[in-house]
């Protein structure tokens, strides 16, 4: 049996950082995760996806993120149910999460976090050149991409993988995955 979640996407919100009566860390969270495509109107959709992680992985997930962090995570999809005090069943369906990573630089972020604890951009993701923008409509690449063509170096500010670019680019075998 294989049961295997990839996701990237922006917290919609800080890490909710709570622990259990034994002393275990564990955090809950919502991931804005991108469709590939755009409905009839043009927009591009985003699905919320709710996800847990456990132990020191939670405490270090909950201090190096925040609300609009651009992270991807990896685990497993879980099912449960409870009954709630009203006496009704309640399914819940979340990602366990085993392993992350942060996919902003510690400027980026920590500019972000001044941006939210501002009080700006509340209900919106903040993108890094300042511009907010709603999630439905939110591409988790753009800014990204914007900022690491601005800190790339290179005269043209371009993506050095650019067909266009004649800048030669420095690998060494250590680089390499195989």
């Amino acid at each position: 049996m294989i049961n295997r979640v990839v996701l990237i996407g922006r917290l919609t919100r800080d890490v909710e950082l709570r622990y259990t009566q034994s002393g275990v860390a564990v955090g809950s969270f919502s991931l804005a995760v991108n469709r590939n495509f755009t409905n009839a109107n043009g927009d591009r959709e985003a699905d919320f996806i709710n996800a847990v992680i456990w132990r020191k992985s939670a405490e270090n997930f909950a201090n190096f993120t925040g609300k609009g962090a651009l992270v991807a995570i990896e685990g497993r999809l879980q099912t449960r149910n409870y009954e709630n005090n009203a006496g009704q069943r309640v399914y819940v369906t979340e990602v366990v999460v085993d392993n992350f990573s942060l996919l902003e630089s510690k400027v980026e972020s920590e500019r972000r976090r001044a941006q939210n604890g501002s009080g700006q951009g509340q209900g919106q993701d903040q993108d890094f050149s300042g511009n907010s923008q709603d999630f439905d409509n939110a591409d988790p690449f753009a800014s990204a991409n914007q900022n690491n063509n601005q800190q790339s170096g290179n005269q043209q500010g371009a993506n050095p993988f650019a067909a266009n670019n004649n800048s030669e680019i420095d690998i060494s075998d250590d680089d390499l995955p195989f």
